[in-house]
């Protein structure tokens, strides 16, 4: 694993949970992470849950979920009244991680963590293992223990 090594897998590594470590080739100039996740992996877009910094209240929260976040239903789940996303700058301090690389475990400071209640339907969820072009796939349970993580349905409405 020389060179594949993150804080995330570190932390996964010291809770003794199974999980595989993906790496693919990021193109700079694609659109969404999380879509060029799936289309590299060639898994379903549903099953990639990309990680997003918000501010509930004034304090960063992070809410994991397959496409986008409901910034309400995260500030409801977070216990909060008001939501906003959080600059990257400021994500990128808070967590240790660059956007884009940024994985919902390992962060440099503890922050509340909200994953998609959508994660539970699958056998196995994607999610960033702290840097772009390299994803971690595990059970949602493990991710959500890993995390110490909520789980609310905070994923926006897909539109057709």
């Amino acid at each position: 694993m020389a060179g594949r090594g993150t804080q995330a897998t570190a932390l996964l590594g010291k809770l003794g949970i199974a999980h595989s470590v993906l790496a693919y080739p990021h193109d700079p100039r694609h659109g969404s992470y999380g879509a060029e996740a799936a289309e590299a992996l060639g898994v379903a877009p549903e099953q990639v849950f990309k990680t997003l910094v918000a501010e509930v209240d004034g304090e960063l929260t992070i809410g994991v979920v397959p496409g986008q976040l409901d910034l309400k239903a995260l500030a409801a789940a977070a216990g909060g009244k008001k939501a906003s996303m959080a600059a990257a700058a400021q994500a990128e301090r808070a967590t240790g991680y660059v956007t884009g690389g940024i994985s919902p475990l390992g962060h440099r400071k503890r922050i509340p963590v909200v994953v998609d209640s959508s994660a539970l339907g699958f056998p196995t969820v994607y999610c960033s293992a702290g840097r772009r072009g390299l994803e971690l796939a595990l059970a949602p349970a493990d991710l959500v223990r890993a995390a110490g993580a909520v789980v609310a349905p905070i994923a926006a409405p897909r539109h057709p």
